[in-house]
C-alpha cells in the first residue's frame, strides 16, 4: 500500500442524525458568483491556537474498504479520506495545513448549514490549522487514539479546533469524512464527491414519513460502518501517520457533533473495542426533532455500560430531549449530561469562532449569527468545548487527573450546567 491509500477486506435536524430535517430544502446556491469579485477580495478567517504543551503534526489518508459496495452510489468499495492528528516532535520545516482544499472549500460554499451565510464572500481555502503536514511524531507523547465524526453535510475539518486541542494534549485523532453526506470531500487523485443528501432528502419527503425515517437510519448506519471500518484498519492508519511513533493498541475514543455525535455513541454500543464516547449535541433518534418521542436507536433504548458525556446546545439535555432521557435511564457506565449555555447547534463546531468573523467582516444582522452559534462568546463557548472534551478522554483513555472538572460545576466555566 502507499502512503495515500489503506484498503481492507473486511470480514463478516438540524439536530436530528441528518443535519437536514426541513432545513435541506431550504438550502440551496446563496446568491453571488465567482465572476462578480476576485478571490482576494474574499473573508480570510482565523482559527483559535491549540492550548496543549504539543505541537500538531497531520497526514490526509485516502481509506478503501472492499467488503462493501458504496450505499450512496453502489460502486464497488467504498472510499473515505480521514485526517490524522498527532503530537509531533518537531514541525520546522513543515507547513501549516489548510482547513479544507480547494475542491473541499468549493463544496462547502455552495452547500452547508448556515441559512444567510452568502456565497463566494469568504475564502474557506484560506483558512490555516494549526496543524503542520508531515512533521515527525513524538513517540513519547502519544499513548491513546480519538475518532472524530462530523455533522452531516460538514466536513471533518469543521471540528479543526478541538482536533487539534486533542492533539496537542497528546491525543491521536482520526477525523472521518463520510462521502456523499459531506458538502464535499477531495480524495488524493483530484476527483471531488459531492452531498447526495439534499436529492435523497426530497425524495423522500415525496414518499412519505416512512421514507424519512428509512433514509434517517440510513444515514446513521452509514456512519456507524465507516467509523467502525476505521476501527478495523486503526494500527495501518496509525503506522503510515506516525511511523514508529504509533500507539497502537491504545485506547480508543470516539466523539462526533451532530449526526456524528449519533454515530459516536452507537458506535459505542456497537463496539468494544470503544472505550468511551462524546456526544455534542446530536440526537440519538431516528426523528427530525430533538424533542420529538420515539424513533429510538438502539444505544439509546439500551443504553452503554462504558463511559460518556453529552454536551447538549442551550436547552438541549436529558430533560428535554427523550432519546437522550431513555440512553440515560438504560446505561450504566459512568456518565456527564453538560449544557453550555447560550450556545448554538454549531456552537460545538469551527463555525463558533469562523462565523462571527464572517458576520463582523460582512455586516451580516445579529440574528443570523445568533441563528447560527447561539449567543455565547465564542472565546467562552471554545475553552468550554476545550475543557470537558479533553478532561473526558483525558480521563478515561490516559487516566489524567482532571481536578475534579467533571465531577460538578467549576467557577471556571460559569455558562456550563450540569444537568
Amino acid at each position: 500500500m502507499d502512503a495515500n491509500e489503506i484498503t481492507t477486506h473486511r470480514g463478516p435536524s438540524r439536530r436530528s442524525v441528518l443535519a437536514v430535517g426541513t432545513a435541506l430544502l431550504t438550502l440551496g446556491v446563496p446568491v453571488g458568483t465567482a465572476a462578480a469579485r476576485t478571490r482576494d477580495a474574499r473573508v480570510r478567517l482565523r482559527l483559535p491556537a491549540p492550548t496543549g504543551p504539543h505541537p500538531v503534526g497531520t497526514r490526509s489518508l485516502r481509506l478503501v474498504d472492499r467488503s462493501r459496495r458504496d450505499p450512496w452510489t453502489g460502486a464497488p468499495v467504498r472510499e473515505l479520506m480521514v485526517d490524522v492528528r498527532y503530537p509531533a516532535r518537531s514541525v520546522a520545516g513543515h507547513a501549516r495545513a489548510a482547513q479544507m482544499t480547494a475542491g473541499e472549500a468549493a463544496g462547502f460554499d455552495r452547500l452547508n448549514n448556515f441559512g444567510g451565510l452568502p456565497a463566494d464572500r469568504v475564502d474557506w481555502a484560506a483558512t490555516r490549522t494549526f496543524a503542520h503536514t508531515g512533521a515527525p511524531a513524538d513517540r513519547h507523547a502519544a499513548r491513546s487514539v480519538v475518532l472524530y465524526s462530523p455533522g452531516v453535510l460538514d466536513p471533518r475539518t469543521l471540528g479543526t479546533t478541538l482536533t487539534d486541542e486533542l492533539a496537542s494534549r497528546g491525543h491521536v485523532v482520526v477525523a472521518i469524512d463520510h462521502p456523499y453526506d459531506v458538502s464535499a470531500v477531495e480524495f488524493p487523485d483530484g476527483r471531488v464527491v459531492t452531498s447526495r443528501l439534499p436529492q435523497e432528502f426530497e425524495a423522500a419527503q415525496q414518499a412519505g414519513p416512512d421514507a424519512v425515517t428509512a433514509l434517517l437510519k440510513k444515514t446513521a448506519d452509514v456512519r456507524v460502518a465507516d467509523v467502525r471500518f476505521v476501527l478495523d484498519v486503526l494500527d495501518d492508519v496509525l503506522h503510515d501517520a506516525l511511523g514508529d511513533a504509533a500507539p497502537c493498541g491504545a485506547p480508543v475514543g470516539v466523539f462526533g457533533q451532530s449526526a456524528g455525535g449519533f454515530a459516536a455513541l452507537q458506535a459505542l454500543h456497537d463496539d468494544p473495542r470503544i472505550a468511551a464516547a462524546a456526544d455534542l449535541d446530536g440526537v440519538l433518534a431516528y426523528v427530525q426533532d430533538d424533542h420529538d418521542e420515539g424513533g429510538l436507536s438502539t444505544v439509546a433504548a439500551q443504553g452503554v455500560d462504558r463511559p460518556f458525556l453529552l454536551m447538549g446546545s442551550d436547552g438541549d439535555d436529558r430533560t428535554t430531549v427523550p432519546s437522550w432521557r431513555e440512553l440515560w435511564r438504560h446505561s450504566t457506565g459512568w456518565r456527564r449530561d453538560l449544557t453550555v449555555r447560550g450556545s448554538g447547534h454549531a456552537t460545538y463546531t469551527d463555525a463558533a469562532t469562523l462565523l462571527p468573523q464572517v458576520a463582523d467582516r460582512l455586516g451580516l444582522p445579529r440574528e443570523t449569527l445568533v441563528g447560527w452559534v447561539g449567543t455565547v462568546p465564542a472565546a467562552r463557548a471554545v475553552a468550554a468545548q476545550r475543557a470537558y472534551v479533553t478532561a473526558f478522554f483525558d480521563r478515561w483513555l490516559r487516566d489524567r487527573d482532571d481536578d475534579g472538572l467533571l465531577d460538578g460545576p467549576s467557577p471556571r466555566f460559569p455558562e456550563v450546567t450540569f444537568v
